[in-house]
């Protein structure tokens, strides 16, 4: 990506979040004529054709964002991919009337090597906001703590919020582990990784 803020609006991050669930199909894109209709509904209403991934987690920052997914079709994550940044970046453009490209060659992936590797992802992604919220949250009190944790569950521009709610727009918990749909479960991983900040895992779990 450019070393540029990508969402520097409430409408840069709205958008974006809505494209995770609109572009997320087969059919050609239509997001746009979608935003510039006079449609009334809520954008997650609308239909969609077969899914070309199920999203596990997502959280949008700033300055990027991280998608957990896995394919439901041949290239799904390839595909859904170049729709939503394409998409974006049209979008951006024309609000902040640049031209060219806004993220620099492909997106950066990796393959979730086992469960345990899709709990560590789960749990980064969702508490990646927190650095946002306190400069210094490793060293937080406890009570900070608990503030930063309640800030995080319902932070709009993750999937947190979908999981303690049980009210899946864009996530589709029900292909990936069960421990992940369980907001009892969800909170206590999260809690555990947030207070106890020094644990890492093999690739630097935290490190920024």
């Amino acid at each position: 990506m450019e070393n540029r803020t990508l969402f520097a609006t409430r409408g840069d991050f709205d958008r974006f979040k809505a494209y995770l669930y609109l572009l997320n199909d087969e059919d050609p894109p239509r997001a746009a004529n979608f935003f510039a209709s006079d449609r009334s509904g809520s954008v997650y209403e609308s239909a969609r054709g077969e899914r070309l991934v199920a999203i596990g987690a997502y959280c949008l920052m700033p300055i990027h964002f991280h998608i957990l997914a896995t394919p439901l079709v041949e290239n799904g994550i390839a595909r859904f991919m170049q729709k939503v940044l394409t998409a974006y970046t049209m979008y951006f453009n024309e609000r902040t009337l640049r031209s060219g490209g806004l993220f620099q060659g492909t997106y950066k992936r990796a393959l979730a090597e086992d469960d345990a590797h899709i709990k560590q992802l789960f749990a980064y992604m969702h508490l990646s906001p927190a650095r946002y919220f306190h400069d210094d949250w490793r060293s937080a009190s406890a009570e900070e703590l608990n503030l930063l944790e309640g800030r995080l569950m319902t932070y709009p521009y993750s999937s947190a919020n979908e999981y303690l709610s049980s009210r899946f727009v864009i996530a589709s918990p029900e292909y990936f582990p069960r421990y992940l749909t369980r907001a009892k479960d969800m909170r206590s991983h999260l809690d555990l990784w947030l207070k106890h900040k020094d644990r890492k895992g093999g690739n630097g779990f935290f490190e920024e």
